[in-house]
């Protein structure tokens, strides 16, 4: 029934209960429809929140995994210094003692860059395996970094021997030389090459270091001065005795620092950069003789 205002009759309307029942059965299922669609919205909604989390920590663990990366590469890289410093330790401290030279042999495992190289099979590959499959990249670098732990475990206790036996070796390794004797550029070093007047090739026995004239010369090693003069084509020279076999010459000189016969201690000054005797340009000629033989002297310089 639908009543109007007072002016107007009433109206009436019959509807029959099968169509009560589908009309409020459709209206039902609008409802359905509308509870089902809101519900789905916010599951999709949730969908692309989640799927937008997800991308954010990939992005976040590519960038983690590139840092761990480079991270493995440094540790690598000290560990390659290590073992170039572990090699120069020992080549100075098995000079003399030929039962320790046998007992304390250069490290003989696979060097550890051929390791790395091998496990990593190069930087783009795990690069490439950052960007398509972080748990990959992951299972990878996890693999390196236990081999560079095996590495440095096995460079620890080299190291460790080492420091055994350079506690017991100080006199001996205050005798050795082991620093630059002076500042400046190495512009020939040791081994054949063609000497700059004759144009000949010739055994080249030290390494020449260039400089300004007057730049200080300092002693490599612990010694006692054995020669100071002029020594042909070397000009100006010293010669330092260190005992154990060892001594060192210092040529084309400027002045001198020390007398004959005086002790010098390691970075002491001895003299300074010339242009003595038969050179082409200011510069020091520095040898190392081990027993009567030249030496290629940077075997005896710890410094990089």
């Amino acid at each position: 029934m639908v009543v109007p205002d007072r002016s107007s009759s009433v109206r009436r309307f019959r509807v029959s209960r099968k169509a009560l029942y589908f009309g409020l059965g459709s209206i039902g299922l609008v409802f359905l429809f509308l509870i089902g669609g809101i519900v789905h919205y916010g599951m999709f909604v949730g969908k692309v929140q989640e799927n937008r989390d997800l991308r954010g920590e990939n992005l976040e663990l590519r960038n983690q995994l590139v840092d761990l990366h480079q991270k493995v590469s440094s540790i690598q890289a000290v560990l390659d210094r290590v073992e170039r410093f572990d090699a120069k330790l020992r080549a100075i401290t098995q000079l003399h003692d030929p039962k320790r030279h046998l007992a304390m042999g250069a490290y003989s495992a696979t060097n550890p860059s051929d390791q790395f190289a091998e496990g990593l099979e190069g930087v783009d590959p795990l690069v490439r395996a950052i960007a398509d499959n972080p748990h990959m990249a992951i299972s990878l670098i996890g693999q390196n970094l236990e081999e560079l732990a095996s590495e440095a475990e096995k460079r620890e206790g080299s190291i460790r021997q080492l420091e055994t036996y350079l506690r017991g070796q100080k006199v001996r390794l205050a005798s050795t030389p082991s620093i630059w004797p002076a500042h400046g550029w190495v512009t020939s070093g040791f081994g054949i090459r063609v000497d700059p007047y004759t144009g000949k090739r010739a055994m080249h026995r030290g390494l020449d270091v260039a400089n300004q004239i007057g730049v200080p010369v300092i002693a490599s090693a612990r010694g006692v001065v054995t020669f100071r003069g002029v020594d042909g084509g070397f000009g100006k020279v010293l010669v330092v005795d260190h005992g154990y076999g060892i001594r060192t010459r210092y040529g084309h000189l400027d002045e001198f620092k020390v007398q004959l016969g005086e002790h010098v201690e390691r970075g002491s000054e001895i003299g300074t950069i010339g242009n003595s005797g038969r050179s082409t340009g200011p510069h020091l000629h520095y040898e190392v003789e081990v027993n009567g033989i030249c030496e290629n002297p940077k075997n005896f310089i710890l410094e990089e």
